[in-house]
This record gives structure tokens, sequence and C-alpha cells, in this order.
């Protein structure tokens, strides 16, 4: 139990997946005008990783049990992009409202690399790359952590930047410039967990 909580701080707020480890960069910055955007790509994103994490975890499996491993990645690129495809299909015929609202986004979360990174990363969490090997269940409990962390990131930041609209911001620094300046700020906050997480373990 003691490892799953660690788990899950650590991916929320110590290794945040954006601001730690820099990934997803491109919808980070892309989808983070306004906050419901953000919402939307959060949820659409952990949707994908959690269905995704449990797929390539099998998969690697297989991979490893056929001395094919080394074939990971594109495996994993290929079991992502088919599962956005199947979501979307799915959501177009039983949700019609929820695809019209999440339609934006669902492409996007192909070329997202945080759902890939996490995916690799379950590989070394439960494959015994790393100190102690996990199950499925840490896998799905690192996945949705992951995904928290990088949605909590996101709506902050999305928060921010819709402030920034009603700032007196010099000229030179308005857009892409002083959103740059934010999310590093936002990133040494959050790396002030670092000694929270240092003092639970």
């Amino acid at each position: 139990m003691v490892e799953y909580i660690l788990i899950i701080i650590s991916a929320v707020f110590v290794n945040n997946i954006a601001l730690s480890r820099f990934l997803g960069i491109c919808p980070f910055m892309g989808v983070s005008n306004k906050v419901n955007t953000a919402l939307g790509m959060s949820g659409a994103v952990a949707f994908v990783m959690v269905i995704a994490t449990l797929v390539t975890f099998y998969i690697q499996k297989l991979l490893v049990s056929c001395g094919i491993d080394f074939l990971q990645t594109i495996a994993f690129i290929l079991v992502i992009a088919s599962l956005v495809q199947m979501v979307e299909i799915v959501l177009k015929k039983v949700s019609p409202s929820l695809y019209q609202a999440l339609g934006v986004f669902l492409p996007l979360i192909t070329t997202n690399c945080t759902v890939l990174g996490v995916a690799i990363d379950v590989h070394n969490l439960t494959m015994g790359v790393s100190e102690e090997p996990y199950g499925v269940g840490a896998a799905v409990i690192y996945a949705l952590s992951n995904a928290i962390g990088y949605g909590l990131a996101l709506t902050i930041f999305a928060g921010l930047r819709e402030q920034l609209e009603l700032a007196d911001v010099p000229e030179g620094m308005k857009g892409v410039p002083v959103a740059f300046i934010t999310a590093g700020i936002l990133a040494l906050a959050f790396m002030g967990f670092a000694g929270l997480f240092q003092s639970i373990a």
C-alpha cells in the first residue's frame, strides 16, 4: 500500500510528466489557452493512457516471451494509434455529444508522447528494470497518476494563461514567450514537492 502511495505522489507531483520530464509539451502549450479545453484534453489523455497501459502491459509480455522485445516502441505506437481510432469510432456511435466535446482532442492524443512515455515506463516498472518489479495493478495506478499529474499541470497552466491575458505584459513578451516563462516558474513550484516526497519515503 505504501508503495502505491509513493507511486501516486511521485507521478503527480515530484516527477510530473510535463513539468519535470518535459513530455507532451506540444499539446501542453497548444491547448492551454482556456481551462475548458485543458480539462477536455486532460480527460481524453487520462482515458487513453490507462487503456493503452493495460494493453501494452500484456503486449510487452508477449514480445519478451517471443524474444522480439526490440519491437517495443513500434508495437506501442501502433497500439496507441489504434486505441485512439477505436475510441473515436465508439464515441461517435455511442455518445455523439461526448464525441463532439472531445473530437478536437482525440486525434492529438496519437501524437502526445506522454502516453508512449508512460507505457515504456510501465515496462521498466513491471519487468524488473526498477529496483522492485510490480504487477498490473501498479501499472494502472502509475498510468492513472501520470494522467492526473498531466491534467493538473495543464489545467493550472491554462488558468495562469487566462490570467495573463488580463495582465499588462510588455509587447515583446506577449503570447508564447511569457507562456514559456510561466511554465518554467510552474515547474519550479512543482519541484518543491520533492522535499515532501523524501520525507514520506
